[in-house]
């Protein structure tokens, strides 16, 4: 009988231990979980701003290049609000703007600190066929990060700072607030596309002897 009680003692240890490692990890994945919703939440509201600040823009651009006697049908943007995809053209220059709607938290390292889980919004130089046609997923991921001006990562707190990362700025980081982040954001990724300019591309040059 003594075997049959300590092989229930032992069980119940054993069952104390996994509840309590496992009300840990629930704990720590349900914080996640908030973090994830909020800041989903945010990025959606913020990426609307995004929008409506394009449209200024490309009505300020028209009237400012019609006042220069330039032709103004390739200013235009484009929206797929089911997809979280604004296309802006500015004459030559296509810039797209998507938010990342992963079905999953993602965070952000943060030197001695914990992780700061976000929302991101990513601009792209050119535009991605198949982005238009299928939206954001795995495959698409690596060609968006090729061609990546910006992002906008956004906190779950409304009072917290979003941050502003350049692609060829490396880890330099713009912390702003959520009010003023999408004109922001929009301003300088225009600023870095229209700002500079395509190089005449050249072949490799030989020594041809005659």
């Amino acid at each position: 009988m003594s075997g049959s009680f300590d092989d229930i003692e032992t069980t119940a240890r054993k069952s104390a231990v996994i509840q309590e490692r496992m009300s840990l990890v629930s704990s720590h994945m349900y914080k996640q979980f908030l973090e994830y919703q909020q800041s989903s939440a945010n990025t959606v509201i913020l990426f609307e701003q995004i929008v409506k600040n394009i449209e200024m823009s490309v009505e300020y651009l028209k009237q400012s290049f019609t006042a220069r006697g330039i032709p103004t049908e390739n200013i235009y943007y484009e929206y797929d609000r089911t997809k979280h995809i604004a296309v802006l053209n500015i004459l030559w220059n296509t810039i797209t703007f998507l938010s990342n709607m992963k079905d999953k938290p993602k965070a952000l390292s943060r030197e001695n600190n914990p992780p700061l889980f976000t929302g991101r919004i990513i601009a792209i130089k050119g535009t991605i066929p198949e982005l238009i046609t299928n939206g954001y997923n795995d495959e698409t991921e690596k060609k968006i990060l090729d061609l990546e001006v910006a992002s906008l990562y956004v906190p779950a707190e409304k009072t917290s700072k979003a941050i502003i990362k350049r692609s060829r700025l490396g880890s330099q980081e713009l912390l702003i607030n959520q009010m003023d982040a999408p004109r922001e954001f929009l301003l300088r990724v225009i600023e870095a596309v229209c700002g500079g300019g395509d190089y005449h591309k050249e072949g490799s040059k030989v020594t041809i002897s005659i």
